[in-house]
C-alpha cells in the first residue's frame, strides 16, 4: 500500500504545486498495475476525480488546523501505509520509514527579501527537516536538486529529478476567431497583449515587468497578469498606479483553466520574468498553445524552456524591455520560437514522470 497526501490535488483553484500533485497522482494510478494506493484528503471528493482505475481508495480525514502535522501524523501512527509520498513539501512528523517528499524550490533562500520574515524562517527550517527526514526526495529540476544538496546537506544520490509536465488535452493552440473574441470580451481585452501568469508576489518580479512594459515604444499593447494575490502584493498594485498605467495593465486574479488556452493563444508573447522558479509550468503551457516566450535565465527556467525562449537577466529592466520589444517586432523570431516550443514539449509528459517515479520506487524494494 502506497499512501499519498492528495490534499493539495483537490484544490478548487489549483496553481503550480496543486497541478503537480493532481496530474502526477492521476498518471500514477493510470500507469501502475502492481501497487494499491490510499489517497488522503481533507474532505470528501468524488472518486472519479482521480480517474476510473480501481487500484486506489480514498481516505477523507477532516481537521480544522495543522492538518499535516496533527491529523495526517495521527493517521500514520494508527494506520500507516508501507510507503508514503508527499507531493508538496510537508512531511508529517510521524511517517513511515519509507517516505518520499517532493521539494519544489528553495527560492526563499535565494531571494529572502521577497518573502515575509515568518514565512522565510518557516520554509527554511521545514524544508531542511523534510529533506533530511525523508528516505527519498523528488526535485522539480536539476537546479532545485543542487539547492537541496547545498542548503540542506542532503546527499545527491538521495534526490531524483522528476520534471513536471502540462495537460496536453487542455493546452492546445486556439485559433477560432469566435472563441478568441469571446475570451477577449469576458476579460475586457481591447488591444493586443503581453501575458504573464503566476501568483502576485515579489519573487515573480512583476515590479520590473511593469517597469519594462512602461519603456516599450508601443501604445497599442496591454499587459495582462493572471494570478491570485499572494504575499506582499499591494506594492505591486500600487506601482501600476504610480506610473498611471491602470488603463493598460490588468490583474485578472485566478482564471479558470478552461479559459487559459484561449488567453495564452491570443497573447503576442508570454513574459516569465520570475526571479526564481522550481520549474515554471506556464512556459510549457505557452509552448503548447503556440505562443512565444521571453523568460528569465535563472534557476530552473533554462531547463524548462530549453532553446525555445528568448532569455534575459531578470534583474535588468532594460534587458527585459529589449527582449519584449524584439519579440513583438520580429515575426521570424516569433515563428522560430513557436516551432522550437512545440519541439521542447516532447521532453515532458505526466506519464513519463510517473513512470520514472515507479522505476525509482521499484529499485528501493
Amino acid at each position: 500500500m502506497i499512501g499519498i497526501d492528495a490534499s493539495r490535488a483537490t484544490s478548487a483553484t489549483p496553481t503550480g504545486t496543486e497541478i503537480y500533485s493532481r496530474e502526477l497522482i492521476r498518471a500514477l494510478l493510470k500507469l501502475d498495475r502492481v501497487n494499491a494506493y490510499r489517497l488522503y484528503t481533507r474532505a470528501n471528493v468524488a472518486r472519479d476525480f482521480f480517474g476510473a482505475t480501481r487500484n486506489f481508495e480514498l481516505r477523507a480525514i477532516p481537521f480544522p488546523r495543522a492538518w499535516t502535522h496533527a491529523r495526517l501524523s495521527f493517521e500514520m501512527l494508527t494506520r500507516a501505509p508501507a510507503r508514503l509520498w508527499i507531493p508538496a513539501h510537508v512531511l508529517p512528523p510521524i511517517h513511515p520509514r519509507d517516505s518520499t517528499v517532493t521539494i519544489h524550490d528553495l527560492g526563499h533562500l535565494h531571494f529572502p527579501d521577497a518573502h515575509p520574515t515568518w514565512q522565510r524562517l518557516y520554509h527554511t527550517v521545514a524544508t531542511r527537516w523534510n529533506a533530511r527526514a525523508a528516505s527519498r526526495v523528488f526535485a522539480d529540476s536539476e537546479a532545485t536538486r543542487d539547492d537541496i544538496v547545498k542548503f540542506c546537506g542532503v546527499a545527491p544520490e538521495k534526490i531524483s529529478v522528476i520534471y513536471p509536465a502540462y495537460n496536453a488535452q487542455l493546452y492546445q493552440p486556439v485559433r477560432e476567431p469566435a472563441r478568441l473574441a469571446e475570451v477577449r470580451a469576458r476579460y475586457r481585452i481591447a488591444n493586443d497583449y503581453i501575458l504573464a501568469i503566476g501568483t502576485i508576489h515579489p519573487r515573480k518580479n512583476y515590479h520590473r515587468l511593469i517597469d519594462a512594459f512602461s519603456k516599450l515604444p508601443f501604445t497599442n499593447y496591454q499587459l495582462l497578469i493572471i494570478g491570485k494575490p499572494g504575499w506582499l502584493h499591494k506594492p505591486i498594485f500600487d506601482h501600476v498606479q504610480s506610473l498611471n498605467l491602470q488603463s493598460l495593465i490588468s490583474f485578472l486574479d485566478y482564471v479558470p483553466a478552461a479559459d487559459l488556452p484561449a488567453l495564452i493563444s491570443g497573447a503576442r508573447v508570454l513574459a516569465f520574468p520570475s526571479l526564481h522558479e522550481g520549474f515554471g509550468l506556464p512556459v510549457l503551457e505557452a509552448h503548447a498553445c503556440g505562443t512565444p516566450v521571453v523568460c528569465s535565465m535563472t534557476s530552473s527556467l533554462p531547463e524548462a524552456a530549453g532553446d525555445a525562449a528568448l532569455f534575459f537577466d531578470p534583474l535588468d529592466v532594460d534587458a527585459l524591455a529589449g527582449a519584449l520589444e524584439r519579440i513583438l517586432r520580429d515575426d521570424a523570431l516569433r515563428a522560430k520560437l513557436i516551432a522550437k516550443g512545440f519541439e521542447n514539449l516532447r521532453r515532458f509528459s505526466w506519464e513519463s514522470s510517473a513512470a520514472k517515479i515507479l522505476e525509482i520506487w521499484a529499485e528501493q524494494k
